[in-house]
């Protein structure tokens, strides 16, 4: 079975051919960074790990883990793959699963991206949810459920991605060399996001022994024990609660983290690391994930590391597309403080109603017809219309106070008893100033969208706005 997946050449390899998928793993670009460091001296360059086939850089050691599973015996053919994973390495495992022929089951935390949950389960890996805020000692925590796991089901391996050093290895054989190739040796320092502690560790050992200048530096999370621990070697508890950056930051020590490589650890917040994972793809047009914009931020913390000869190398390790629930929704980022509240625009009014066709009536029409739509509906607004014109509108309380004391109205026509036509504004007008075109003479507002359609915003829809932005009109 291993012989089968480690071909290293194919005949058209130098053409980009590979006997499969695991073939393409590693190798991935140096881009330099443009943007965001542009007032930091020296020359900073991202290693993009988002082009593995998983998406990630866990792609490397997860293939790594398997094989040497596969040379002790540890893994058998028709295994079971149990692992606890927040996603990427997960991925890893169920690519080489997948072509290997071993089954997956995969625990993971609460606090993971349904997005990242989903893409396991697309390789037909089992998912497994546990709670995040518990210890990793309980036995609902996700470390404890894949260790159980792996003693109850016959022929499992856990692959333990924390305390399996062939994690360290595959960095110290792949991405520390790739890396120093890449800068000719140029790299002054290494600056990683630190979860497993693989990557830095495997990456920094083989940069180190290459030239024992470079300075590695680990990012970690405010709710993480690493920097206490590399500072004060103090394993403290009170440093630890529940955070929201995902890929990074621990609340135990994992065997892959060698403190000895890593020079300096740098927290950075939640809201930090969330804005700047967005400012990534919106300045360096680099789609990456939420510890990526933990890293990026820590150096901007860390100014005073850098002068006019530093090369600087920062690790991506995965996909932007993994926290698109997340912090790449406005809304997600909203609810936690992360992105300040701005007053909507005529165009946000409607979202919960812009899939609805506009409903309206010809002025020729009679009033027996309106009142259908109305009841039909369920609706208190009507724009009335001759051909393709806004000539006049309907109010449902209007039209009943006419009918109660003309009940003969019932048999006229519209542009009898039809009021002002509703004021017209475009997508991008301020709620300020739609607020002020709705009174007790006008019970609505039309908005015209991108593609040219209308759509009717009421007091209603006004009220709903102002309740969740709490905003001030």
């Amino acid at each position: 079975m291993i012989d089968k997946f480690n071909q290293s050449t194919h005949p058209l390899r130098k053409y980009g051919v590979y006997n499969n998928i695991l073939e393409t793993i590693g190798n991935t670009p140096l881009v330099k960074v443009n943007k965001i460091t542009k007032d930091l001296p020296g020359e900073f360059y991202i290693k993009v790990e988002t082009v593995n086939p998983g998406n990630s850089i866990k792609d490397r050691m997860a293939i790594k883990m398997i094989e040497e599973a596969e040379k002790q015996g540890l893994l058998k053919p028709g295994g079971t793959i149990v692992e606890g994973t927040s996603g990427n390495t997960g991925m890893g495992l169920a690519i080489a699963a997948a072509l290997k022929g071993y089954k997956c089951i995969f625990t993971t935390t609460d606090k993971q991206s349904k997005e990242k949950i989903d893409a396991l389960r697309a390789f037909g890996a089992e998912v497994i949810v546990c709670p995040t805020d518990v210890e990793p000692e309980d036995s609902k925590s996700y470390y404890s459920v894949s260790s159980r796991l792996t003693k109850e089901i016959p022929n499992a391996w856990k692959a333990n991605q924390y305390d399996n050093l062939s994690n360290t290895q595959a960095h110290y054989e792949q991405t520390g060399p790739e890396i120093w190739e890449q800068t000719q040796g140029k790299i002054t320092h290494l600056i990683v996001g630190v979860g497993t502690g693989g990557t830095i560790s495997g990456t920094g050992k083989f940069l180190k022994e290459q030239n024992p200048n470079i300075k590695v530096i680990g990012i970690d999370t405010y709710g993480s024990v690493f920097k206490k621990y590399k500072e004060t070697g103090i394993f403290d508890k009170n440093e630890i609660y529940p955070y929201i950056t995902e890929g990074i930051g621990e609340d135990f020590l994992p065997q892959n983290v060698d403190f000895s490589i890593i020079d300096h650890f740098e927290k950075v917040t939640d809201k930090n690391a969330a804005i700047m994972t967005r400012r990534i793809t919106k300045e360096e047009g680099i789609f990456a994930g939420n510890s990526a914009g933990a890293a990026m931020a820590g150096i901007l913390q860390i100014k005073q590391f850098f002068d006019k000869n530093s090369f600087a190398v920062i690790i991506f390790h995965d996909h932007g597309s993994r926290y698109m629930a997340k912090m790449f929704n406005d809304d997600w980022m909203r609810e936690r403080g992360f992105l300040s509240f701005s007053k909507p625009k005529a165009i946000d009014l409607i979202q919960a109603h812009k899939h609805l066709k506009l409903i309206t009536i010809q002025a020729h029409q009679s009033v027996k017809e309106a009142l259908t739509l109305l009841q039909k509906y369920d609706i208190s607004q009507i724009p009335v219309m001759r051909d393709h014109e806004f000539v006049g509108s309907l109010n449902d309380n209007a039209l009943y106070q006419n009918i109660i004391h003309q009940p003969d109205l019932k048999n006229a026509t519209v542009k009898d008893v039809m009021q002002a036509p509703f004021p017209i504004v475009e997508q991008y007008t301020s709620i300020d100033e739609v607020a002020k075109l709705i009174d007790k003479e006008n019970n609505a507002v039309l908005a015209k969208d991108m593609l040219g359609e209308y759509h009717i915003i009421t007091k209603y829809d006004l009220i709903q706005a102002i309740g969740s932005a709490s905003i001030n009109i």
